[in-house]
């Protein structure tokens, strides 16, 4: 009797988060499945099932081929400089630096900022003539570069706000894990006389692989899902040159109202993120230990 009251009492206490989970995660995942089928209702004219259709259509469509591989050089940038970054700073803020606390302050304050907030900063930074890095690089004979317009150095100035906005964020994980790791266990190192090096690659970094699989598949995650700096600085321009993937959906479904074809984008979208994630966990699982 008890052990029933106790299940109850368990489920109960479960509801709210199932329904909310289910309410705005599962069920508009189910309903985008099923519109990605059919054309985008206009006034009186009811939606039409077109079957797989736009799905064929993305194939011939420039836009959503230029924009998935924009995001492909997008993750492939973004993914590997931001973790090596935060390693790189959880590693120095766990040393024993001094003003270790206002580094560790100064390395996270990007990642409390507002991405809107942060575009705007970077705008001024990426204007020609007068921003920031044109400033900068002007006593050393570089000339005026307009980095947000030109095709060959938009998607890169996008890389490098990104990295400088997330890398803060995975620092504070990475800087969580190192504290765990025993001191006892480098004090026995420098007694057998192993140099840093061979002490982070055999044994720290082994034993960080739980969270650099975890800040793995975050990082891709926003490497798909993250577009407000897209809409600030570029808006996909120019020619885009810097559109994403899921900046051509909300292009697709809000600016141009065509849903069906955008809810058919938003199931690519998310069989891709569902397939690199199966991937990340397949060939990081052997590696990962978590005693």
């Amino acid at each position: 009797m008890n052990g029933t009251k106790n299940q109850i009492t368990a489920w109960l206490l479960l509801l709210p988060a199932v329904v909310l989970l289910a309410a705005f995660t599962h069920v508009p995942a189910v309903m985008t499945f099923i519109n990605s089928f059919y054309s985008t209702p206009r006034g009186t004219r009811p939606a039409k099932f077109k079957g797989a259709d736009q799905y064929a259509n993305m194939l011939a469509d420039p836009v959503f081929l230029a924009a998935l591989k924009n995001n492909a050089i997008y993750a492939i940038g973004t993914v590997p400089a931001a973790i090596g970054l935060a390693l790189l700073m959880a590693l120095i803020v766990n040393s024993s630096i001094r003003g270790k606390s206002l580094l560790r302050m100064s390395f996270f304050l990007p990642t409390v900022l507002p991405m809107i907030a942060v575009a705007n900063i970077w705008l001024f930074f990426y204007t020609p003539g007068y921003g920031l890095i044109d400033r900068v690089l002007a006593p050393f004979g570089f000339a005026e570069t307009n980095w947000l317009g030109d095709p060959s150095t938009a998607l890169g100035s996008l890389m490098v706000l990104a990295v400088w906005k997330e890398a803060g964020f995975f620092m504070i994980f990475y800087l969580a894990a190192l504290q765990q790791i025993s001191p006892s266990l480098s004090e026995a190192a420098s007694l057998e006389g192993a140099s840093r090096w061979y002490f982070f690659r055999r044994v720290t970094f082994p034993l960080l692989m739980p969270t650099t699989l975890f800040v793995l598949i975050n990082a891709v995650i926003n490497s798909f899902r993250l577009i407000d700096h897209v809409i600030v600085l570029t808006r996909g321009g120019p020619d885009n040159a810097s559109t994403l993937l899921l900046y051509y959906i909300y292009q697709t479904g809000f600016r141009f109202w065509d849903t069906g074809y955008a809810a058919a984008l938003t199931m690519v979208l998310l069989a891709l993120l569902a397939a690199l994630a199966f991937i990340q966990f397949g060939a990081l699982d052997r590696k990962v230990h978590y005693k």
